[in-house]
């Protein structure tokens, strides 16, 4: 299993003591984006393309330990763009786990050797290096030569040094079955602490929009990957079991979006990780200004194809905790990777996609521009 026990424990107590409660909609993991920047330009990725003016934006200390302050998830996971380019993610790390968070640093790992010394090993601290299968199948998926090689030499630097490391993978439609098997067996001998997998969702402002996954082809992916481990059982994924079964198509989960809730550089994200339709200045503005009965397979069109583990890894880990001898069976025996799948939830009343995002960046670039005249208000970059 690659999730600390800890951090099963602190989390299955933070879900048990909302539903006691009565809360409704609560966060898991914040999202954190402090940059958009990059050192690498990935066609599946819809960061790098912004305006300069936007490129250049941090989040700061002070505001990225607000947003875990007032949202109150247990689980922090910092990605961008590459956190490592932000001057500040030493210390930003250090104050969630101040803060007994458990916090992920997603990094393509180009820094990692060069930034490595200015952090310290701690059991609620894990290095999340992006690895979306094989030499191949990653140098290809970022779109330059040469990162796996420095990739799986981080991951060895980083396991050296006393680190938990996981890796966090993505798959498109040209995966195939026993490579990706092949695969996490590779990174498995390295000693990685976690694997975490999950679809490729046609993220809609991704240069790249033919190699996205639709629901089938990720329940037949998954199926084929998933029976070449024993259900999943022969690596450590750093996912919930019911997850893995709802990518294999044993489970039809509605998507819970605030249980990742997202704060970039534009505000707090609406409605999701993925979907940028309108940002609030706070958490609770977010939480209370956010129609999310308009978003989700079947409510919207462009969620349609959405199985990432952003908007159901909540979904599932809720649903171990309402349904423990169920998940219980599946955790035991491994995830079904034949049979009849769940009946899938129906599109035919979803409406219709609105093209908003453009507008967001606009107004962004105008306030970021305005901001300028009183230097106090911004946060240089790199």
């Amino acid at each position: 299993m690659g999730i600390p026990f800890s951090q099963v424990i602190r989390i299955g107590a933070h879900i048990a003591g909302k539903h006691l409660r009565g809360v409704e909609r609560y966060p898991l993991v914040l999202m954190l984006e402090p940059l958009f920047r990059c050192n690498l330009a990935c066609n599946g990725c819809g960061k790098i393309d912004y305006p300069d003016d936007i490129l250049n934006q941090r989040l700061s200390y002070e505001q990225c330990m607000e947003a875990i302050d007032e949202c109150g998830a247990p689980v922090v996971s910092i990605a961008g763009g590459e956190p490592l380019l932000h001057r500040d993610m030493p210390r930003i790390v250090e104050g969630y786990l101040a803060r007994k968070k458990f916090v992920i640093l997603c990094t393509n790992a180009l820094l990692l050797k060069k930034k490595i010394d200015e952090f310290k090993p701690n059991p609620g601290f894990t290095w999340s290096i992006h690895l979306d299968g094989d030499k191949g199948m990653h140098d290809k998926s970022v779109c330059l030569d040469g990162v796996y090689e420095t990739a799986i030499d981080a991951i060895k630097l980083a396991k050296s040094k006393g680190f938990r490391v996981a890796i966090n993978c993505t798959l498109f439609n040209e995966a195939d079955p026993e490579r990706t098997a092949n695969f996490f067996d590779v990174v498995k001998a390295l000693g990685i602490d976690g694997i975490t997998v999950s679809p490729g969702y046609a993220y809609e402002r991704a240069p790249d929009q033919e190699h996205f996954l639709n629901r089938t082809k990720t329940k037949e992916l998954f199926r084929g990957i998933l029976s070449r481990g024993n259900g999943g059982k022969k690596w450590p994924f750093s996912q919930s079991t019911m997850f893995l079964d709802f990518l294999a198509g044993n489970q039809a989960y509605k998507c819970t979006p605030w249980g990742n809730p997202t704060r970039t550089v534009f505000g707090w994200q609406k409605p999701c990780y993925l979907l940028g339709e309108g940002y609030e200045k706070s958490f609770a503005d977010l939480m209370a200004n956010t129609a999310w009965d308009d978003y989700g397979v079947g409510n919207y069109e462009k969620c349609a194809d959405c199985m990432v583990h952003s908007g159901f890894e909540a979904t599932a880990v809720t649903d171990i905790v309402k349904h423990p001898l169920k998940a219980a069976m599946v955790f035991m025996k491994g995830v079904r990777t034949d049979g009849p799948m769940a009946q899938d939830i129906d599109l035919s009343n979803q409406r219709p996609a609105k093209e908003v995002f453009s507008g967001h960046v606009a107004k962004a670039v105008a306030e970021i521009r305005k901001a300028k005249s009183r230097p106090e208000d911004t946060v240089p970059a790199e």
